[in-house]
């Protein structure tokens, strides 16, 4: 497949990767993956800059696949000395792995790439002190934004940009770039003996696009709104999931809905396809084609075309995501969703999340509420989620909706449920999509009748 690279930088990984995927033997598949980026990271505390970190990486994973066996190696650098090591590794690791009838590398499947170029080359060009500044400022509108706020644990300026590459003798190649940048900051509160801290941030393709009055409005609030909290009688209520809370439910639907997963018998919806898990009112997909996401590219870890696919619409489940290896084993073809770095080989996963906006703004959503509860904070989420048999439990903060109005804070809390009933207990989703830095876009999602443990 033709494939014209963004940029020279771009076409010159591209040209490494095929160059080493070149070097493939009779009998033997070879892959190259190639990447490049650099990043910097500024942390301001008490107006001065705690640490200013950055730096450029470069590296280069090779794969072999001879006789069912699979080898792997990797290097930090793409010295000409490294890469025939890491090659030479990689053959030499594939004599010592056992047999898989399933391993091999992926195979051009003539999906075309989506167009996209999310590289603005402002991220990577910007002034160093124009990124202390900004970290800085950050710090000074959290401070001046409530008499409450008694100190700011940290504002951070972030930016990265990448380009990489991967080839294979299988005939595939590909390229891509990306840059971002985002600000943070995490806002500390005090009222008498009460002490509660708050995070804020924005992200964007460009510097430009940062928004810190938002950040830092955000960061004081969410510090300032939980004063006086505490726990209510258990019962059954609704949740009312902002944006970033929507994002982990989403994520760990996403998650059970992995080839690799369903193969391990590890999903509980891994027999369900053609079936309605959800709320009608729920359409979910990987989409790194959306350009909008934060994680938008035009090839996964393989080096094949980036793709949408619907994973639940109109709440019933239409399927699951495959990378070449575990597509193999299910009979199912790649659904272009492996995921890697350089020092490790392609594996399934999402890319871009999204769960389709509904009707309706917050304000709408939250006056139909009668009794429930707005989610600002979960925890416990690694021991308190089974994603084998869907059982949730954790334990929350936020605020008391009565009346369609929020109300009082509260915490010290669980809710409790199960993957599955939260999915088909779903009542309303907002037309506010946001999206996040990891790449994900939610809306507001409205949940019924989950049972709270309180006092």
């Amino acid at each position: 497949m033709t494939f014209e690279p963004p940029d020279q930088e771009s076409a010159d990984l591209l040209a490494l990767a095929q160059s080493v995927a070149n070097n493939a033997r009779t009998g033997e598949q070879l892959e190259a993956f190639v990447a490049r980026s650099s990043y910097t990271t500024v942390r301001a505390h008490g107006g001065e800059v705690e640490s200013f970190t950055s730096a450029v990486s470069a590296g280069i994973g090779v794969r072999v696949v001879s006789d069912h066996r699979q080898g792997f190696a990797w290097a930090g650098t793409l010295e000409p000395d490294a890469i025939a090591d890491a090659l030479a590794d990689a053959r030499d690791n594939a004599t010592f792995a056992e047999p898989d009838e399933w391993v091999g590398l992926a195979e051009p499947d003539g999906v075309a790439p989506v167009p996209f170029d999310a590289f603005d080359p402002s991220v990577a060009t910007m002034e160093a002190s124009r990124k202390i500044d900004l970290a800085l400022e950050l710090e000074r509108m959290v401070r001046a934004g409530d008499r409450r706020i008694t100190g700011v644990r940290v504002a951070t300026f972030s930016d990265s940009s990448s380009r990489f590459a991967v080839a294979t003798s299988t005939g595939i190649g590909g390229a891509g770039r990306g840059a971002w940048c985002s600000m943070s900051a995490l806002a500390l509160a005090e009222d008498g003996d009460e002490t509660y801290t708050g995070g804020g941030s924005t992200v964007g393709f460009r510097p430009d696009d940062l928004d810190l009055a938002e950040a830092a409005d955000d960061a004081v609030l969410r510090a300032t709104r939980l004063f006086g909290a505490k726990p209510v009688p258990s019962q059954r209520v609704t949740i009312i999931l902002e944006p970033r809370m929507a994002a982990t439910i989403a994520g760990l639907l996403g998650s059970t809905l992995t080839g690799e997963r369903v193969l391990k018998g590890r999903s509980p919806f891994g027999d369900r396809v053609g079936e309605t898990i959800a709320s009608p009112m729920l359409t979910l997909v990987d989409d790194p084609t959306d350009h909008r996401s934060y994680a938008a590219d035009m090839f996964d870890g393989e080096g094949l075309a980036c793709r949408r696919n619907q994973l639940v619409v109109d709440g019933v489940l239409q399927g699951f995501l495959y990378d070449s290896a575990s597509g193999r084993r299910a009979g199912q073809p790649s659904t272009g969703s492996a995921v890697r770095g350089v020092s490790s080989t392609p594996s399934v996963g999402c890319q871009a999340l999204a769960v389709a906006p509904g009707a309706g703004s917050f304000e709408s959503l939250l006056a139909d509420i009668d009794t429930g509860v707005y989610l600002q904070s979960m925890t416990g989420l690694h021991s308190g989620v089974n994603l084998v048999s869907g059982d949730i439990s954790v334990g929350i903060e936020g605020l008391m909706v009565r009346n369609g109005q929020l109300a009082e804070p509260v915490r010290e809390v669980t809710i409790a449920s199960t993957l599955q009933r939260m999915l088909l207990d779903i009542v309303a989703i907002g037309d506010d999509i946001e999206w996040l830095p990891g790449g994900t876009g939610c809306p507001t999602i409205v949940i019924a009748d989950l049972s709270l443990g309180g006092s």
